[in-house]
Parts: C-alpha cells; sequence; structure tokens
C-alpha cells in the first residue's frame, strides 16, 4: 500500500518565508488570522483526543470532590441581607435577600444564569446597593475584552434599564441614591476619567480626568461613608482626590501633589484621615491627618525594616493593619484600637490558624462593627469565614468550603523550601504533597510562578488540585523576586533592570526542589500565566531542558514589540514596571529576556499555550507567533500545542464549568508529559 502523506501542521501551512517572526498575525481582522487560529484550536483537539479520557476523568474527578450548589456567606447591610447562590448545574450564581429577621421574604436581585442565556461570554464586573438599599447597579461584560455596561434596577418596582456603555468595572454609589460614579476609558483602554451619572435626570458629566498615560484611575467609597477616592497611580507613584460622598457633582480636592517614586493611599474615621506612603519610608509607614488639612502628615506606625506595611482599614474603634513579614513572607493583621483621643489602648497581632496560613479581612461593610468577619485559607487549609468578636476574643466559623472524597486537606503536608539565588539571596518556594509521601521523594512536580506587579502568591487552597496530588504529584509555588511576597524590597529586586533576577529565582527554585529530595529531575513541569508566562517562556529559554513540560496560558512573551507599541492597551502604563524601549539601554536590557526575542533552536520540552481571542491585556498573537516559531526549531522534544478561545478574554471562560474543564486539560497534558498518563489507553 501507497504511504500516506503526512499532514502538514497550521505552523508549517501559515509559515511565511518573508516574516519568519509570524509578526502578520496581528492583523485582526484578515481572512488567514482567524483561519490559523482554527486550524491550530484542530490540531490541538486532534492531539488531545486520544487523552480524552484523562481529560474526563480529571474534569469528573473535581465535580466529585467539589460542593456544587453553594450558597454565599449572608452579608447584612442596614436593611437587608445579601447572599448568592450556585445552583448544582449552574455556571452563575443567582443574587438574593431578604430583610432583616424576615428569611421567608426572600428577593431576587440579579440572575445571572437568566442574563447568561444566548452569550458566549458574560462577567459580572461590579454590582452596588444604593444607601437606601431601594436601587441595584451592576456592570456587564459580554465579550470578554473589559468593556462594561451599566445597568440600573428599581428593587421595588423591578424596572431596570440600561444606563450607559462601554465603562470600567468599577460603579460607587454616592450617599444620595441617585448618584453613581464609574470610570471611561481612552484610546488605548487605559482607565483615563471619572464620571458621575444622576439616574433619575439622565445626565451624566466628566468629574475628573488623567492626562498621564502612565496613569490609571480607580474610584472608592470609604467604609465611613463620609468621603469618595479618586485614586490615579501609575506603578510608582500615586495621587488622591476627595469628594464629599454626600455632594457627588463637587470638584475634587487633590490630597497631596504625586512625585516621583512616592505612593500613598488614605482611609478615614471621623475627624481624621489616615495615610499608608512611602515617602521617605521604603516599606512604607502609616501617617494621620487632620481631616481639615489631609496634607499635614504626622507619623503614626513608623517604617521598619523588616515588614512592609501592606494595607489598613479604618473602622470607627480604630485601625485593622497587614504587615507582610519579610524573613518569613508571611501576611499578619494587627488590630490598632483607638480611644477619642487618638490615643492607642490596645494594639495586638489577630493569631494565625497554623503556619503559612493567608488570613484577610472579608467583606466588612459596617464602619461601627466589633465583629470581624475574616477569611482564612492555606495550601492544606479549605478556605473558610470566621467572625472575631473584638470584645469577647470569640472566634465562630461562618462556612467551609466543603470538600468531598478520598483525599482530605487533613491528607495534606506542606512545608517551605528555601532555593538558593544566583546572586546568594534564599528564595522561598512553597511545597504540598499528600502526607504519606512525606520523605518518599523524588515525586514528579507541578512548579508554579508569577514574579511582576509586586502581586503577592500567598496560600491557597485548591480542589482541582487535589487530582493532581492523589496521583502522587508535589506542587509547589517558586516566590521569586517580583512579586511582593517577601515585602517591597522583594518587587523593586526584580523589575525594570533586576529582571532578570525573577527568572533566575524561578530556576533555583527548581534546582532546591531536586536537590533536596524532593523532586524527580526528570519530572518537572513549570505552569505560568500572563505576566508568569513571561517567568516560565525566559526560564526555558535560559535552560530548556530543566523541564519536562510547561503550560503557558495567555502568556506575555512579546515583550519588547509590545512595549515599542504605545497605542496597544496597558503599555504606557507598563513603563515603570519593564522600562520604556525609546531608551535605547532599556531596548537592549527587555531584548536580552523578551521569550520571544531569544528562541533558539534549542530541546524544548512539550509546551501547551493557550490565547483568548478578545484578551486585551496579552493580544492572541502572543502565544500564537510563540506557537509558530517553536514548531520551526529541529531540537524540540515534544510537541508545541495552541488552543485559542475564541469567544473570552484574558481570564478564560467565564462559566465555572468551561474553566474547570480548560484546568482538566492543562492538568492532562501536564500528567502526560510527565509519564503519568496514556495518550492510547484508557484510564
Amino acid at each position: 500500500m501507497k504511504a500516506q502523506p503526512a499532514t502538514r501542521s497550521p505552523a508549517q501551512l501559515f509559515y511565511r518565508s518573508d516574516d519568519p517572526d509570524w509578526h502578520w498575525l496581528e492583523q485582526r481582522d484578515h481572512p488567514d488570522v482567524e483561519a490559523f487560529l482554527v486550524a491550530t484550536n484542530a490540531e490541538s483537539d486532534a492531539w488531545f483526543e486520544p487523552l480524552e479520557a484523562t481529560v474526563d476523568h480529571l474534569y469528573r474527578g473535581h465535580l466529585a470532590r467539589r460542593e456544587l450548589a453553594v450558597k454565599g456567606v449572608p452579608s447584612p447591610l442596614d436593611t437587608h441581607v445579601y447572599w448568592s447562590d450556585t445552583a448544582a448545574d449552574a455556571e452563575y450564581p443567582v443574587w438574593w435577600r431578604h430583610p432583616i429577621g424576615e428569611p421567608d421574604a426572600s428577593q431576587c436581585l440579579l440572575d445571572m444564569p437568566a442574563l447568561a442565556q444566548g452569550e458566549d461570554f458574560i462577567e459580572l464586573g461590579d454590582m452596588a446597593v444604593s444607601p437606601s438599599e431601594r436601587y441595584l447597579a451592576w456592570t456587564l461584560d459580554t465579550q470578554g475584552n473589559e468593556y462594561f455596561d451599566l445597568y440600573l434596577r428599581d428593587l421595588e418596582s423591578g424596572e431596570t434599564r440600561r444606563l450607559t456603555t462601554d465603562i470600567g468595572p468599577e460603579v460607587v454609589w454616592a450617599e444620595d441614591d441617585d448618584t453613581l460614579l464609574f470610570t471611561r476609558y481612552d484610546e488605548t483602554q487605559r482607565p483615563a476619567t471619572v464620571w458621575w451619572l444622576s439616574h433619575a435626570r439622565n445626565e451624566e458629566q466628566c468629574l475628573f480626568e488623567e492626562s498621564d498615560p502612565e496613569f490609571w484611575v480607580g474610584i472608592d467609597k470609604l467604609r465611613s461613608r463620609q468621603w469618595l477616592l479618586i485614586d490615579t497611580a501609575s506603578k510608582t507613584s500615586s495621587e488622591t482626590y476627595l469628594v464629599p460622598a454626600g455632594a457627588p457633582t463637587t470638584a475634587p480636592r487633590c490630597v497631596r501633589p504625586r512625585r516621583p517614586g512616592v505612593e500613598y493611599s488614605l482611609d478615614h474615621r471621623p475627624g481624621r484621615f489616615y495615610i499608608l506612603h512611602n515617602e521617605a519610608a521604603p516599606h512604607f509607614e502609616l501617617a494621620v491627618a487632620p481631616e481639615a488639612d489631609p496634607a499635614a502628615w504626622t507619623p503614626f506606625i513608623a517604617h521598619r525594616d523588616d515588614v512592609t506595611l501592606d494595607g489598613m482599614d479604618c473602622f470607627d474603634w480604630g485601625i485593622m493593619l497587614a504587615e507582610r513579614d519579610h524573613s518569613q513572607a508571611q501576611v499578619y493583621l494587627r488590630r490598632i484600637e483607638l480611644d477619642d483621643a487618638h490615643q492607642t489602648h490596645h494594639d495586638s497581632y489577630l493569631a494565625l490558624p497554623s503556619p503559612l496560613c493567608h488570613q484577610s479581612l472579608a467583606d466588612m461593610p459596617h464602619f461601627d462593627s466589633r465583629v470581624l468577619r475574616l477569611r482564612e485559607e492555606s495550601f492544606t487549609i479549605a478556605p473558610r469565614w470566621v467572625s472575631l468578636d473584638l470584645d469577647s476574643g470569640k472566634r465562630t466559623v461562618l462556612k467551609t468550603q466543603t470538600v468531598h472524597g478520598d483525599l482530605q486537606p487533613d491528607d495534606l503536608h506542606c512545608e517551605r523550601v528555601w532555593a538558593e539565588g544566583h546572586d546568594g539571596e534564599q528564595i522561598p518556594v512553597s511545597v504540598v504533597i499528600r502526607k504519606d509521601l512525606v520523605g518518599k521523594g523524588p515525586l514528579p512536580t507541578l512548579l508554579y510562578g508569577y514574579g511582576a506587579y509586586g502581586e503577592v502568591l500567598d496560600p491557597w487552597f485548591s480542589i482541582a488540585r487535589l487530582e493532581l496530588l492523589s496521583r502522587g504529584m508535589a506542587f509547589a509555588v517558586a516566590h521569586v523576586r517580583g512579586g511582593g511576597d517577601r515585602g517591597e524590597p522583594w518587587y523593586l529586586a526584580g523589575k525594570l533592570e533586576h529582571k532578570q533576577n525573577s527568572f533566575h529565582d524561578f530556576l533555583a527554585a527548581r534546582h532546591a526542589l531536586v536537590n533536596q529530595g524532593i523532586s524527580d529531575p526528570t519530572r518537572i513541569a513549570a505552569y505560568g500565566a500572563s505576566a508568569g508566562g513571561l517567568l516560565v517562556g525566559a526560564s526555558l529559554n535560559m535552560e530548556p531542558e530543566a523541564f519536562s513540560a510547561a503550560v503557558l496560558d495567555v502568556p506575555f512573551v512579546d515583550v519588547l514589540r509590545t512595549m515599542e507599541n504605545p497605542a496597544l492597551p496597558l503599555t504606557t502604563a507598563e513603563y515603570s514596571e519593564w522600562g520604556n524601549p525609546d531608551e535605547p539601554d532599556v531596548r537592549q536590557r527587555i531584548e536580552a529576556y523578551s521569550p520571544l526575542d531569544n528562541i533558539e533552536d534549542l530541546p524544548y520540552p512539550p509546551v501547551f499555550l493557550q490565547g483568548s481571542w478578545h484578551d486585551t491585556r496579552v493580544p492572541y498573537w502572543e502565544p500564537a507567533k510563540l506557537y509558530g516559531r517553536l514548531n520551526h526549531l529541529s531540537a524540540l522534544r515534544g510537541p508545541v500545542l495552541l488552543r485559542t478561545d475564541m469567544t473570552s478574554g484574558h481570564g478564560g471562560a467565564s462559566g465555572r464549568f468551561a474553566a474547570w474543564k480548560d484546568g482538566a486539560r492543562q492538568d492532562a497534558f501536564i500528567l502526560w508529559a510527565l509519564g503519568m498518563a496514556s495518550r492510547h489507553v484508557s484510564e
């Protein structure tokens, strides 16, 4: 029989010798672009078909471990109690309320499953109840491109209106039951203006405009309900404006003019503002100022070398302060109670239920509440919501996420490993495995990282992760520089001219896991999403043989070309994170690590890339270009696959079941690459 010719891959069919960098993929309206993405999706589907039993097994195992019918923790406002309910078979929740003390008089506020009918994508941006609790406002995105429409419902009559379109996700009520505030984008999709809208008069007007392309605006209402805030910030400096909550059309008043490198934020108690800032305090300090003169800052909580002040929440009794310990990469909540003369009469840290646990304030709308609501979780503690009575000290568990199945949180073990970086720095690495596997390595391992914008990877629980752990894998998190895991210095040591530290740290984490006998050097997979895709992509270029597989989800891998195009969303605002390549030394620096600019014919492992057609943060063409370039290398150790979600944006599928199925597909790829699943024999 005559042999059939091999089918040409999309990387071969769509290759253009005059454009080996695949820049033509940026022409969104060109018919070949969509044809190429459809072809790569078909190729991916065909590759995964023999693995579909594993995908289905992982997906169904995830569903079996999870409580599918979920009721949110009820949250009381002034007249009603609010909560969400998600039916066992529903992609989205329904929001409800009932009058306080009348649980049988429930009223449906927002039926997301009904709104989602006929939509390929739907995302709730924000939802806010008016001060009298008569009106509900919400923002909705039905494309995945992060442009939202604003809706209003009269909860007495049921009348619903769309008030305006193409705004940012945030919506805030003034204290008059009529005025809503929101943001609008400029031509680069930068939140640049703040608007007020009177729904009674059907009138809207711009209240504030930010002209600096590196600054984004945001809005908030303080818990005291006396002030609206307009925050405008770049990655390195900020400026705040005050608007009386009862007079929302008043011209905003600047607290302190912006200064390069100075960031500040503020909260309020009657008579005083509290300001968290880094002016002459690189790890931030807390100042206080009279309400009549918010620019007159007086030190209150001093700067410390070993702690970064992460955030604060004001109440009428005092302040809750979040402090991040630099040495242990751990956050502690500090309770500071103040008397009427602003004197401290109680100062203590809240106890953590276990080491390496993330504890944070949950929804706390009431300014005078002396019962805190906390959210706690770790790699071995499922999320739970706890009330803490400040007077009695009593802790009451309000809700714990249910975990079904044979592998329970108590069956897991978590530890902190320290890796030595290329420059001698100590890099924290969190590891979670089954207790029965402690000391029985080396194990196949999934290594996760992010490392940008000062974002932190505090411990979090994952039911989907149990499917991997149950199969004998280890899951590890590299807390690399560029993230904020060890405070502000950790972030600064992994950005701009120090960005290479992030990649060295990720590889150091990998090697430490091997050297300490935890991970099998021949079975380690890497995972990164968005800026984490940059982390993994750059690490692969440096040491492609260090990993057996990599999953890059909406990966930021075309760094230089993106930063050279100020017309793209995010670019100008990102100069302070990556640098402006108009400066020759910055261009050279970015070019030295940008994943797409450093591909060589090296033994890259199997790679699974995911992108989204409507993604405005990392355009679909970034993973698509990486797919095209990698598939023309001869030294590849396995397949390079691309899957583009044609109906979603940066966050992927909007429905929970679709998102879980996407996760199962990624996990199946990892298991296959680590020799733990077959593409030929069903499980």
